[in-house]
């Protein structure tokens, strides 16, 4: 079972937006969550979870920062080898775990970080993505697209070796946008930063390259 669990992220609906815009034979093997931690506090999904997709950042919202029975499930799962497929900012969905700031490959830093890093921005504008020359199988599946203005999250802070699979360039300067790290226990961490506004959200490829990911992270062929 594939687990993915979303916050309304400024009322946009991100998340849900790319859960429905996923193929039905894939959406029946989703469980997906917006606004809701329940089942993520409880822990009892950790065991039967074949991937952990976020779309969240803890204490945004209007929502609380999920407690300690998520981190206690959150980081079983991870000591498991579990993979984890984190959207736009949800290499901040934990943020005050101070064992998940460090595990994420890139990240999203929050004002007042617990480690006085730097917090990361925002620039507003076009952004085009492309795939990166690199030995990845990822690299020949991937597919470059163009947004309309939108939010690009940039100034991350790398916390691990990571290759970058795509690239944004929005006001003339280029930033990772996609990009494949493991944590300390194996399991693959894929960041897909892209994609804030519905409009954007909601672009055919995007959403195809969201799909694309998922089936490399649990394995699955390309018709599911």
């Amino acid at each position: 079972m594939i687990y993915f669990f979303a916050d309304n992220h400024f009322n946009t609906h991100a998340g849900k937006n790319i859960f429905h815009a996923l193929t039905p034979a894939l959406q029946e093997r989703v469980r997906f969550f917006e606004d809701d931690f329940t089942l993520l506090e409880e822990g009892a999904w950790a065991d039967n979870c074949d991937l952990l997709i976020l779309h969240l950042i803890g204490n945004t919202c209007g929502l609380p920062h999920p407690g300690s029975g998520a981190e206690k499930a959150v980081k079983k799962y991870c000591q498991q080898g579990g993979n984890l497929l984190l959207l736009h900012g949800s290499s901040a969905a934990f943020w005050q775990w101070e064992w998940w700031r460090h595990i994420t490959g890139v990240r999203w830093v929050r004002p007042k970080d617990p480690d006085g890093v730097e917090p990361s921005v925002h620039p507003h504008g076009e952004c085009s993505l492309t795939v990166c020359k690199c030995r990845h199988e990822l690299a020949n599946k991937l597919r470059p697209f163009e947004l309309p203005e939108d939010e690009v999250y940039t100034a991350l802070e790398q916390t691990s070796p990571a290759l970058f699979l795509m690239m944004g360039t929005v006001n003339g300067q280029s930033f990772p946008q996609c990009c494949e790290s493991y944590t300390p226990w194996g399991g693959k961490v894929i960041n897909f930063i892209p994609g804030h506004k519905e409009n954007c959200v909601k672009t055919p490829a995007l959403t195809d390259n969201v799909e694309i990911l998922i089936r490399y992270l649990t394995n699955c062929p390309e018709q599911v």
